[in-house]
């Protein structure tokens, strides 16, 4: 929330996006850290995307959405991560509190080269335009499969044709280069 905060104040208006362990998910006690958090550095939480995956969801299902509900409620968004390699059904993910789906980079990589994976990636975009819903494709490495998921719909990319993991002190010159300010438009 810190690195957070002095983007803002640098003038990039950004989230912040943190996987959260099935231990974490299943604590009661997460919501009001993540409230104290955002308070005490001033980001507002929907500037906050709590990534977990299908998995962890179903470790307990009744907690988990009890403390989805409630991170929901501080306007915290709320992904699943590495969407369409867990197996719950997609009756149960319908009623979770989740504002995006994140397809996972294994069908991403491969989709422009094998139609099944096209199929799971095209799919996936497709229940995303329910509104609310936001689909970010991973591991997007090319121009390319930029293009063919933007011919798609699909919302937003994660991947080294962006940038590779940098420290928090080198986002705000990432920011300001071309590529970035495309990804983020």
């Amino acid at each position: 929330m810190r690195d957070c905060r002095s983007w803002r104040e640098a003038g990039h208006d950004v989230s912040v996006a943190v996987n959260v362990s099935a231990r974490c998910l299943l604590d009661l006690e997460l919501p009001p850290e993540i409230e104290r958090l955002t308070a005490e550095h001033g980001v507002p939480a929907d500037r906050l995307v709590v990534e977990i995956t299908e998995s962890v969801i179903m470790s307990d299902p009744e907690r988990a959405l009890e403390v989805l509900n409630r991170l929901h409620a501080l306007g915290v968004r709320l992904s699943i991560d590495d969407f369409g390699t867990g197996y719950p059904s997609l009756a149960y993910l319908k009623n979770l509190p989740v504002q995006e789906l994140k397809v996972d980079r294994s069908f991403v990589t491969h989709m422009r080269e094998r139609s099944s994976e096209l199929a799971i990636v095209r799919s996936t975009v497709d229940l995303g335009d329910n509104p609310g819903m936001h689909v970010v494709a991973e591991g997007v490495e090319d121009a390319a499969t930029w293009d063919e998921l933007n011919a798609l719909g699909c919302d937003e990319i994660q991947g080294y044709y962006l940038g590779r993991p940098m420290p928090a002190d080198d986002v705000v010159n990432w920011l300001g280069t071309s590529r970035a300010a495309a990804a983020l438009s």
